[in-house]
């Protein structure tokens, strides 16, 4: 008997600063996409920093996850972004900063939930700023 094996369910995520602030206070765009679902999702975020930002883009990303399993069926994900630093910080390589500690425990309360790998990619290939600020 043959066992077919399921293929991670890869997912993009990333912010971007806005040119200016809005007036009430947005500084950036949070992004993310799943192209096996035809999924793209951009929203405007008050970020403290690039970081504050990038770390928001994929708890959107996973939260989304989390409130839609009937649709996304993938047993395990594959999540790109292109910052190092929150990646490196998720994946326990450097401390994570103070003032995120809990934002990284709802990431790591996702990790235990849903098996996801996370990876760095260059800007150029993250396909959820494909299309910003269209």
């Amino acid at each position: 008997m043959a066992v077919a094996l399921q293929a991670d369910m890869e997912c993009y995520f990333g912010a971007r600063k806005l040119a200016r602030s809005t007036t009430d206070g947005k500084s950036s765009v949070v992004m993310f996409y799943i192209p096996d679902a035809g999924i793209r999702f951009k929203a405007p975020f008050a970020g403290v920093d690039q970081d504050h930002s990038d770390l928001a883009s994929l708890l959107a990303l996973l939260e989304f996850i989390d409130s839609n399993q009937k649709y996304l069926t993938k047993q395990t994900y594959q999540l790109y972004g292109d910052n190092v630093s929150i990646i490196n910080q998720v994946n326990g390589r450097v401390n994570v900063r103070e003032e995120f500690g809990h934002l990284m425990a709802k990431t790591a309360t996702y990790r235990d939930k849903y098996r996801f790998s996370l990876e760095w990619i260059p800007s150029a290939e993250n396909s959820a700023t494909d299309e910003l600020l269209d």
